[in-house]
């Protein structure tokens, strides 16, 4: 079995900020293996996601929601509907860490509530069902304010987390850096968050567009990445399109 501190391909994926099924189809066929849903940044609404998500997942792409706030209603639903794995965004401490990645785990673990969804195949649910949704579906917890930061190994031990999630731009603003730069203490900080995942053994991910901190996570095994997202790229892809008449 290979260890989370042995080199790995990440998985490749963009952010989906917007209902559009064809950059998804788009995107699988470039060959980006993962969707993030944006409910915190775009314009999914909960009727989207409950659409758009089964879709990516009959095409091969892995499935992950970034929820708009870390609630026990927007945990579940996304959950509920299928996600692959949840990010929780802007956790304050490791205190408000621990109360809300219990919802994404059922009993003993965690509190998370037992619905009639998706999941379960529209149908009733046994003990086998429970443990094998604690065990597939990934909870990541965002490191992004200067709290969470500074918890962050308390937060990575915690058992209802399945990994850490970067947030660069904000923890930068957080920090007093201002806006990210990609600077030594941005990659700094990387180092600090990709470690403290290791050491517990789980899992870590990061947006890497940038080509520096992009570089800094391959070295330390990061078990996803973004590169984009579905609007930046059709922003590089008209101004291409443009200009080819100068």
């Amino acid at each position: 079995m290979t260890s989370a501190r042995e080199s790995v391909k990440p998985a490749i994926g963009f952010w989906l900020e917007s209902d559009n099924q064809k950059a998804c189809e788009i995107a699988r066929l470039a060959g980006f293996d993962l969707v993030l849903f944006d409910m915190e940044h775009g314009t999914l609404d909960l009727r989207a996601l409950d659409q758009l998500l089964p879709f990516c997942q009959s095409i091969g792409l892995q499935a992950y929601v970034r929820l708009a706030e870390a609630t026990r209603p927007n945990i579940q639903n996304a959950l509920d509907i299928g996600a692959d794995a949840i990010v929780l965004p802007q956790l304050r401490n490791i205190a408000h860490a621990r109360e809300v990645t219990e919802y994404a785990k059922f009993t003993p673990r965690g509190t998370r509530g037992v619905g009639y969804s998706r999941t379960q195949r529209y149908q009733g649910a046994d003990d086998n069902f429970f443990r094998i949704e604690n065990e597939q579906r990934h909870c990541y917890a965002m490191i992004e304010t200067a709290e969470a930061f500074a918890d962050a190994s308390a937060i990575a031990a915690l058992p209802c987390v399945d990994g850490l999630f970067m947030g660069p731009a904000d923890l930068s603003m957080t920090r007093a850096r201002g806006a990210f730069t990609a600077s030594d203490e941005d990659v700094a900080d990387l180092s600090h968050i990709a470690n403290a995942a290791l050491r517990e053994g789980k899992k870590w991910a990061l947006p890497a567009a940038d080509p520096r901190l992009r570089e800094a996570a391959l070295a330390l095994s990061p078990t996803f990445v973004t590169l984009g997202d579905d609007l930046s790229a059709l922003s590089i892809g008209f101004s291409a399109i443009r200009s080819r008449l100068g």
